[in-house]
């Protein structure tokens, strides 16, 4: 699929410490879940529960710290790893705050612009520190979610999310094959955060998509009236948006332009 705009940018605000943020998300995640009952089933992950969810993010964090610490230069070709997962679902907070450490270990040990394999833009060890940080992230937003209560996104960090997620989206298709389909005759839709200036253009030709112009955004980026769609929200709620945590037709958000354009991204642009 081909990329548009600038894929092979490093588009990471300098001011995130990816590895310090996943230990934060963590302990987030971990304080979530604590004295929760693990059977709560997850609206935002169907099929999933508390227990699932704490399982799949520590499974994640020592799969990538083990990817790390190999540095592989091809695409693995096994997803096994030693997870040390308890008997009883009691000892699975204590086992995802363990996992972080793993990660924590991994990342004091590894130099971060290492080259390696990595199945988005940046072919750097970065990039699976930064890609831990999301998903830790998105399932602590999950848990919260869950739970009732309204998960809280530090700006800057939204903005290296939405910047990670949709640099990297045009190469996942082999992991989510709808993103193929996110494709049009030169049609673009603005995303444009309300609490600062920064904005995103996605533009879809015939042969692919892929981020036009640069971030903070400026009239260039995101032109008032001119984007085909464009959907405005404070960062922390782009960043639920566009992994599928809101709709886009939640009251956070401002739509302007082509509903059936956003329905088309949104019914294929899943993580």
């Amino acid at each position: 699929m081909t990329t548009y705009g600038h894929p092979g940018h490093d588009r990471s605000p300098a001011a995130v410490d990816h590895p310090t943020a996943v230990a934060a998300e963590t302990a987030r995640f971990v304080a979530t879940v604590k004295n929760a009952d693990l059977a709560t089933p997850v609206p935002t992950c169907p099929g999933w529960t508390l227990a699932d969810l704490v399982k799949h993010t520590g499974s994640v964090q020592r799969w990538f710290s083990a990817l790390m610490r190999a540095r592989i230069q091809e695409p693995p070709r096994t997803r096994e790893v030693d997870l040390r997962l308890p008997e009883r679902e009691d000892g699975y907070a204590g086992w995802l705050d363990e996992s972080a450490t793993v990660a924590a270990d991994t990342f004091a040990a590894t130099d971060l612009s290492l080259p390696m394999w990595a199945w988005g833009v940046d072919q750097h060890t970065r990039f699976w520190a930064r890609r831990m940080l999301f998903e830790t992230l998105l399932h602590r937003a999950d848990a919260e979610l869950a739970l009732g209560l309204r998960p809280a996104i530090d700006r800057t960090v939204a903005v290296d999310g939405i910047d990670e997620f949709l640099v990297n989206l045009p190469l996942a298709t082999f992991f989510a094959p709808k993103v193929a389909n996110l494709r049009g005759p030169d049609r673009t839709i603005g995303f444009r955060a309300t609490d600062g200036d920064d904005g995103w253009l996605v533009r879809l030709r015939p042969d692919g998509f892929g981020l036009d112009g640069t971030r903070p955004a400026t009239d260039t980026v995101v032109p008032a009236g001119t984007a085909d769609a464009i959907v405005r929200g404070t960062a922390a709620d782009l960043l639920l948006l566009v992994y599928g945590r809101l709709p886009h037709a939640a009251e956070v958000f401002t739509v302007e332009g082509d509903e059936q354009l956003l329905a088309h991204w949104f019914a294929n642009s899943a993580f």
